[in-house]
């Protein structure tokens, strides 16, 4: 019986989520230490916010990675990645209803009149599928090019994050101009990549 042989660099996957992880265990501190400023919520609404969509733009970059620079590393991170980017997201919205004191009234009435939050729980409401279907498992279940279909979802929940980022900026959109301009990037990227391969 032959041994199957060990992925390389066995600790990324974990080292990612511990280092995905830091950042929040950071926010709990500062708001424990009162280190949030005068609207401590507000604060880690946005900064939950902005990690979830780094970390999503980074997940979605792994596929160019490996295919435009040979690199096999990153497609071992893109799974981890992704589930940090909806863990962010789940946070940031946790938050948004601590700051509606947990009124599921006002929640509905914000999602179904202001576009920005409606877009931002569209995002959530899509990532929530991908995440459930991470597993290899999953893959086996519904069939790889089912999952596959399933999982392109991932760059319309990215374009409604990036409009939500847009909407939610009122002065400087440096921040969401730049998040706009990459996922336009990786989109042509695998635009470019979609002719079929041929059989070897």
């Amino acid at each position: 019986m032959t041994r199957r042989k060990a992925p390389p660099l066995p600790w990324l996957p974990p080292g990612v989520i511990v280092g995905g992880l830091l950042p929040a265990f950071t926010l709990l501190l500062d708001a424990l230490a009162d280190r949030l400023g005068a609207d401590p919520v507000k604060q880690a609404i946005h900064q939950s916010g902005q990690l979830a969509i780094i970390l999503l733009l980074l997940s979605l970059a792994c596929t160019p990675l490996r295919r435009f620079l040979g690199w096999t590393w990153p497609a071992r991170i893109r799974k981890p990645l992704g589930l940090l980017a909806f863990f962010y997201a789940g946070m940031h919205f946790a938050l948004y209803l601590r700051s509606q004191d947990f009124s599921l009234r006002s929640a509905v009435q914000d999602v179904t009149e202001r576009p920005f939050i409606t877009s931002g729980f569209a995002a959530l409401l899509l990532l929530l599928p991908l995440a459930l279907t991470s597993t290899p498992g999953s893959v086996r279940r519904l069939g790889f090019a089912a999952w596959t279909r399933l999982h392109r979802l991932v760059y319309l929940a990215a374009g409604l994050a990036a409009l939500h980022y847009w909407w939610g900026v009122k002065q400087d959109k440096t921040g969401p101009l730049t998040v706009i301009l990459i996922l336009a990037g990786l989109l042509l990227s695998r635009l470019g990549s979609t002719r079929p391969r041929r059989a070897r």
